[in-house]
């Protein structure tokens, strides 16, 4: 058993023993845990929004959550832990943490509008907090960015705050680029059960 599994596998047990907080296993490497502290959610309408998930990226073909479309930048077995916290105004402060991709790599991480899938297209564009065709609305304050540089170890984080929150099915994956800024390549994908809230 990998140290991942290892992690999912303590988190299930835990979360039945303690029944206090809402888990949903999301296929091979991947768990969210999500728990309302104060916006709506939807997670039950309930104030705010808390939400960690983690995932282990796989070949395309094997993949379910989190998808490696470049096994040189994003290897097979690498970590992703992706959180979400909403306040009840709807700030929202979205948390990358990344480990084993290529050290020293400056990549390029985006909050995306669909699921992943075997097609690095199927993530559709990058979530907009006010939708727009216009190349200037695509920016880090119109949108989530969490553009880091591995270390030497392969590690990175990153972190985004907004003060407002995504739409209801508005937000579905954060897809990592294969460089910074707002475009390059689709290099992997991971699906991430963010949620959503109505405060204005």
């Amino acid at each position: 058993m990998t140290d991942s599994e290892e992690r999912v596998e303590m988190a299930v047990r835990a979360g039945v023993c303690a029944g206090v907080v809402a888990m949903a296993v999301l296929g091979t490497g991947g768990i969210a845990v999500a728990g309302g502290d104060g916006g709506q959610h939807a997670h039950g309408g309930k104030p705010g929004f808390r939400m960690t998930t983690e995932g282990v990226f796989a070949p395309k073909k094997t993949a379910t959550t989190a998808f490696t479309y470049d096994k040189k930048l994003v290897p097979v077995g690498s970590w992703v832990q992706v959180g979400q916290r909403t306040a009840p105004g709807g700030a929202t402060t979205v948390t990358l943490r990344v480990k084993g991709l290529k050290a020293g790599h400056a990549y390029g991480v985006h909050v995306h509008t669909k699921p992943c899938a075997a097609d690095p297209a199927a993530a559709g564009g990058h979530y907009q907090h006010k939708p727009s065709t216009d190349p200037a609305a695509v920016n880090p304050r119109n949108e989530v960015w969490l553009d880091f540089t591995a270390d030497a170890k392969g590690s990175g984080k990153a972190s985004a705050h907004h003060d407002w929150g995504f739409r209801k099915g508005g937000a579905s994956s954060v897809v990592i680029h294969d460089e910074p800024g707002s475009s390059g390549a689709r290099v992997g994908c991971f699906t991430v059960p963010f949620g959503w809230t109505t405060a204005k």
